[in-house]
C-alpha cells in the first residue's frame, strides 16, 4: 500500500518524507539555491521553514510546486553556473548550487532576505575551508554583486 506524497510520488506508508527530495523530483529544471542551498552546503544549522530553489526565466512550474517554496528566477544561460549534487539528511541527492554561487545569490537577493542570514552567509564562507575566492569573483562578475561583495569581504577578510 503506498501513499501519495504529490501529483505522481509516491512512498511506503513508514518512509519519512524528504521534502527536498521530493520536490526535485518533480522538475528537473528545479536547483535549490539561497537559504536551502546555505543549509546543503553547511553554511547555516538552520533548516528553512521553506525551500529556495531557482529556476530559468523561460521556465514555468506546476502551482503546486510554486505554493510549496520560494521561487527565484534567473537567465537561461547563468541558470546551470555552479549547479552541483549534494546529499540531503535522509541520504537523498538533489541538485543545489556550490559556495560562491550560493554567495552570489544571497547577496543578489539581499533586499528579500533576513539581513542577519546573509551576514552569516558572507561570513561562514569567508571561515571555510573550501572556498575558492577566484570563482567567487568570477561569479559575482557574472552576476553583477562585485561591489557588494567587496565590501562584505574587506571588513571579514
Amino acid at each position: 500500500m503506498l501513499e501519495r506524497v504529490a501529483s505522481g510520488l509516491y512512498m511506503m506508508p513508514d518512509q519519512a518524507i524528504d521534502d527536498m527530495y521530493t520536490l526535485s523530483l518533480r522538475s528537473e529544471k528545479i536547483i535549490f539555491s539561497h537559504e536551502t542551498a546555505l543549509f546543503l552546503n553547511q553554511l547555516s544549522e538552520r533548516t528553512p521553514f521553506e525551500h529556495s530553489i531557482t529556476i530559468p526565466s523561460n521556465t514555468s512550474l506546476s502551482k503546486g510546486v510554486l505554493e510549496a517554496c520560494i521561487c527565484y528566477y534567473v537567465k537561461p544561460d547563468l541558470h546551470m553556473l555552479g549547479m552541483i549534487e549534494k546529499i540531503t539528511t535522509f541520504g537523498n541527492k538533489v541538485r543545489c548550487y556550490n559556495l560562491e554561487r550560493t554567495v552570489c545569490d544571497v547577496l543578489r537577493s539581499r533586499n528579500r532576505l533576513n539581513e542577519e542570514t546573509v551576514l552569516s552567509a558572507v561570513k561562514q564562507y569567508a571561515a571555510s575551508n573550501e572556498k575558492d575566492l577566484n570563482m567567487l569573483a568570477e561569479y559575482a562578475g557574472q552576476f553583477r554583486v562585485s561591489k557588494v561583495l567587496k565590501q562584505y569581504l574587506e571588513v571579514l577578510l
